[in-house]
């Protein structure tokens, strides 16, 4: 089950941000990160957050979450987290297909570590296309894709 989190809750945000971090923990190994900055994420950024936050429900449990900038020209998919626990569940995908229906924008846009090849697999399997990449100042290698 899919439901908005309300972020402004310190006890959600707590758990936004267990699931951030543990998905990312993942993430920093598959780019090869030492000083990986989404790690780095106060509580504080979760709670006074302007995004939108959407949560995949397991078993009364937070699954997944996907964080959304949205502008009336465009939507920017923030972040999209799932626990290990329940990777390859298929809940990532869900995210995605919910939002890209519940938006009514064009383009999308989300980046990924170019090493992230579960998330990129992902994004073109919804017709994101590769846009570009660069290299980060903290040392990974980027690349965002868009969806018109």
């Amino acid at each position: 089950m899919i439901q908005k989190l309300q972020n402004k809750d310190t006890d959600v945000s707590q758990n936004i941000r267990f699931v951030f971090q543990v998905s990312y923990a993942v993430e920093a190994k598959l780019l090869d990160a030492i000083d990986f900055h989404p790690l780095k994420r106060p509580l504080e950024s979760y709670i006074d957050s302007k995004n939108d936050f959407f949560g995949y429900f397991k078993n009364e449990v937070l699954a997944g979450v996907i964080e959304i900038k949205h502008h009336n020209t465009f939507t920017h998919i923030q972040s999209l987290v799932v626990n290990p626990d329940f990777f390859r569940q298929g809940i990532a995908q869900e995210l995605m297909t919910f939002v890209l229906k519940l938006y009514d924008s064009k383009p999308f846009m989300v980046e990924t570590g170019v090493k992230n090849k579960p998330a990129s697999d992902l994004y073109r399997k919804f017709n994101f296309i590769e846009i570009k990449q660069w290299n980060t100042d903290h040392g990974v290698r980027k690349v965002r894709f868009e969806r018109q």
